[in-house]
C-alpha cells in the first residue's frame, strides 16, 4: 500500500495569517433581555439617572445655589439629609443637580474617544500603505503610556473646563478604541464575503462602510457603554484634581474635592458624593451587559521580511501545463505562493500551470494544505499580505491579471474589476460566511447591478429577486428582504450563486461548496452548476477533497499534492484506473466501495510515503 507522511506536507493553514474572529453569545434580543434581572436593573437605574440628568437642575437647582451661613458645614437632618457643605448649601439638592454635568462630561469624551478610535482604526483599511504604518505607530505609542496620564496631560493642553477636560479624556481614550477596531475590522475583512464583495469589485470605501462597519458596530456600542463608566471616573478624578468644571459651574468631581475639607466634620456629603458616582458606574457597566446579552456580543512583530523574487524572472522558465486548452477563459502559467515565516519563506504553491476552457467542468483534488485553495484564492487576486504571489501569467477571459510578474492583492484599475465582477463567480466552502450577517441578501445579491452593471438600486433589487428565482429560492421577493441567518445553508449557497449569475460568468469557482451541507443539499447544488454549465456554457471549477465526487461531476480533474500540480488527466481516465501519478493512484484507492468484501481493511495513506515522478508507485 502507497503511504503518505503528512509531516512533509505544507500547511497552508499555519502559514498563512488568519485575523481574530468576533466572538458571539447566543442573541438573547431586545425584549427577553429587558424581562431578564439585569435588564431590569440596567433600566432601572438607566431612567433614573436619565430623569436627575434632566430634571435635577429643574426641581432642586435653586435649593441647590441658597446658602444658610447659620448651618455651614452642618450634619445631616431632616431638613437637608446629606447635610450642607462649607458655604451652607444643601449637599443633596447639589448632588442631584450636578447629575447632568458629571453625565454630560463623561458621554461627551465618549462620543469624541469613539469617534476617533474608529476612524483612526479603520483608516489603514483604505489608506496607503505608509499612512497606516503611520497610524499604527501613533496608536501603538499612545497606547503605551497610562490613559490617566495622558488626559491630564492632553487636559493642561486644552485649558481647564468642560470642554477641555471631555477632549482629554477623549483622546486619551481614543487609542484602546482604535486598537479594538482594527481588532473587529481585520475580523470581518477576512470573511469570505468581504471576499465576494472584493472579486465584484467593491472599492475600499464601499467595503469599510457596508461590510466592515455594520458588522463592528454592535460590539464597539457595547463597549462605549461600559466605557461611559470609566470616563465618568476619569472625568470626575480631572475635576477633582481641579482641571475640570471651574466655578461657579459644578459637578460631582469638583464637590468631591470640596468636601474633603469638612469630611471629619460631616462625612455624609463625601458619601454620598462617591454613592452617586458609583451608582453611574454600575449604570453603565450593566447597560453595557444587557446590550452584550440583547446583540449577542461577548466582551472580549518581528521586522517585515524581503519578499522573494518572482516567477517569470529573467532567465528562468515558464512552466507549462501539462494539457494546453486551445480556447481557454483561464489560462495561468508559473503561479507561485509563499508565505513568510520565521527564517526566510515557505512556498506553499509552486510554478502551477493549467488551463480552463470555456464551458469546461474542471476539479481540483488533494488534501488539505496541498494548495487547492489557494491557487483558486490567488486566481481571483483575493490573496493579500503576508502572502506573496507570483506568476508568469494569469489571463483570465482575454484579460492579463498577472502585472509585471506579479498578481497582485486586488484587481488592478476599474476595467480589471468589473471583469473580474462579472465574468468570475465565486461560491465558498462555508456557506454561513459567504454572505454578510449584517446586511439583507437581496441587497447582497444586487451589489453587482450597481458597482457595474450601471443599474439604479431598484433595478438591482428587481433583477436580483430573478436571480434568486432562478436558483430555485422559494419566495424570492419575500426571501429578499431576509438576513442570511434566516436562509437555510443550502440556500445561502444558491445565493451565493445568484449573486455570480447577476453578470454574465465565464467562469465560477466553487471551492469545496458542498463540504458543509447534507447529501440532499449537495445533489441540489452541484444540479445547479451543471444546469449553469449547460444552459450558459459557463466553466467551473470545482474544489473538492473527493475525488470520487469530482470524477462523476467532472470532464477533467487537476491533482495537486504538496503545492504542486501532479496530474492533469479526464474525468473518465481516472474512474477507469488509468491515473500514471502513483499519488493519484493512493487517492482513488483510498476511496471506499460498497462492494468491498466484508472485513476488509481500507486503502489508507499511511505515515512515511514519499511520492515522485515514478509511475511504478501506486496504492495497494
Amino acid at each position: 500500500m502507497t503511504t503518505l507522511d503528512p509531516d512533509t506536507l505544507p500547511s497552508i493553514s499555519d502559514a498563512a495569517t488568519h485575523p481574530i474572529d468576533i466572538t458571539r453569545r447566543p442573541r438573547h434580543g431586545f425584549g427577553a433581555t429587558l424581562r431578564s434581572p439585569i435588564g431590569i436593573a440596567a433600566t432601572v437605574t438607566l431612567l433614573t439617572l436619565v430623569f436627575f440628568a434632566i430634571f435635577g437642575p429643574v426641581l432642586w437647582g435653586e435649593t441647590a445655589g441658597q446658602a444658610d451661613l447659620t448651618k455651614l458645614s452642618a450634619k445631616p437632618s431632616a431638613e437637608h439629609l446629606l447635610g450642607t457643605d462649607a458655604g451652607g448649601r444643601d449637599v443633596l439638592a447639589r448632588v442631584l443637580t450636578a447629575t447632568r454635568l458629571s453625565l454630560t462630561s463623561a458621554l461627551m469624551a465618549t462620543a469624541i474617544a469613539v469617534s476617533v478610535g474608529v476612524v483612526a482604526g479603520l483608516l489603514p483599511i483604505v489608506a496607503p500603505r505608509r499612512i497606516a504604518n503611520a497610524v499604527n505607530g501613533v496608536i501603538g505609542v499612545a497606547l503605551a503610556f497610562p490613559a490617566l496620564l495622558l488626559a491630564i496631560v492632553v487636559s493642561i493642553m486644552f485649558g481647564a473646563g468642560l470642554v477641555g477636560v471631555s477632549l482629554a479624556i477623549g483622546l486619551a481614550m481614543a487609542p484602546s478604541y482604535a486598537r479594538l477596531t482594527q481588532t473587529l475590522g481585520a475580523s470581518v475583512a477576512g470573511r469570505d464575503f468581504v471576499a465576494a464583495a472584493r472579486i465584484l469589485g467593491a472599492g475600499r470605501t464601499r467595503i469599510l462602510v457596508k461590510h466592515i462597519l455594520p458588522n463592528v458596530r454592535d460590539p464597539l456600542i457595547v463597549n462605549a457603554s461600559i466605557g461611559a463608566g470609566t470616563a465618568l471616573v476619569a472625568a470626575t478624578g480631572l475635576s477633582f484634581l481641579g482641571l475640570g468644571v471651574q466655578a461657579p459651574r459644578y459637578d460631582w468631581g469638583r464637590m468631591l474635592g470640596e468636601s474633603l475639607n469638612s469630611i471629619y466634620v460631616n462625612p455624609a456629603a463625601s458619601l454620598g458624593l462617591c454613592a452617586a458616582i458609583v451608582l453611574a458606574g454600575v449604570t453603565f457597566a450593566l447597560t453595557g451587559e444587557a446590550l452584550a446579552r440583547a446583540l449577542g456580543v461577548h466582551r472580549p512583530s518581528g521586522r517585515r521580511k524581503r519578499r522573494p523574487s518572482s516567477a517569470g524572472s529573467e532567465g528562468s522558465a515558464v512552466p507549462q501545463p501539462q494539457r494546453v486548452v486551445d480556447d481557454a477563459v483561464l489560462s495561468v502559467r508559473g503561479l507561485t505562493v509563499q508565505a513568510p515565516q520565521a527564517e526566510g519563506w515557505t512556498t506553499l504553491v509552486d510554478g502551477v500551470s493549467f488551463d480552463v476552457g470555456r464551458g469546461e467542468i474542471v476539479g481540483i483534488v488533494g488534501e488539505s494544505g496541498s494548495g487547492k485553495s489557494l491557487t483558486c484564492m490567488a486566481v481571483a487576486c483575493l490573496l493579500e499580505q503576508p502572502l506573496s504571489v507570483s506568476a508568469s501569467s494569469i489571463r483570465f477571459d482575454d484579460t492579463e491579471l498577472a502585472v509585471d510578474g506579479h498578481s497582485g492583492a486586488a484587481p488592478r484599475g476599474k476595467e480589471v474589476a468589473a471583469q473580474l465582477g462579472t465574468r468570475m463567480a465565486l461560491v465558498f466552502q462555508d456557506p454561513s460566511t459567504s454572505l454578510n450577517p449584517s446586511i439583507h441578501v437581496g441587497t447582497q445579491v444586487a451589489e453587482i447591478g450597481e458597482l457595474h452593471g450601471g443599474l439604479s438600486r431598484k433595478e438591482a433589487r428587481r433583477r436580483a429577486i430573478d436571480r434568486l428565482g432562478s436558483v430555485r429560492i422559494p419566495d424570492p421577493e419575500r426571501r429578499a428582504g431576509q438576513y442570511p441567518h434566516e436562509f437555510s445553508g443550502g440556500m445561502r449557497q444558491r445565493a451565493m450563486l445568484a449573486m455570480g449569475l447577476m453578470g454574465e460568468p465565464a467562469l465560477i469557482i466553487a471551492d469545496e461548496p458542498t463540504t458543509a451541507l447534507d447529501v440532499t443539499v449537495q445533489r441540489e447544488v452541484l444540479s445547479l452548476l451543471h444546469e449553469v454549465n449547460q444552459e450558459r456554457g459557463t466553466a467551473v471549477m470545482f474544489v473538492s477533497h473527493d475525488i470520487s465526487l469530482v470524477s462523476s461531476f467532472c470532464t477533467r480533474v487537476l491533482v495537486m499534492y504538496r503545492g504542486s500540480l501532479v496530474e492533469d488527466l479526464t474525468a473518465a481516465d481516472l474512474a477507469a484506473g488509468r491515473a500514471q501519478h502513483p499519488y493519484t493512484r493512493a487517492l482513488a484507492a483510498s476511496v471506499p466501495h460498497m462492494d468491498s468484501e466484508p472485513g476488509s481493511e481500507f486503502a489508507t495513506i499511511h505515515e512515511g510515503a514519499v511520492f515522485d515522478d515514478d509511475p511504478a508507485q501506486g496504492a495497494s
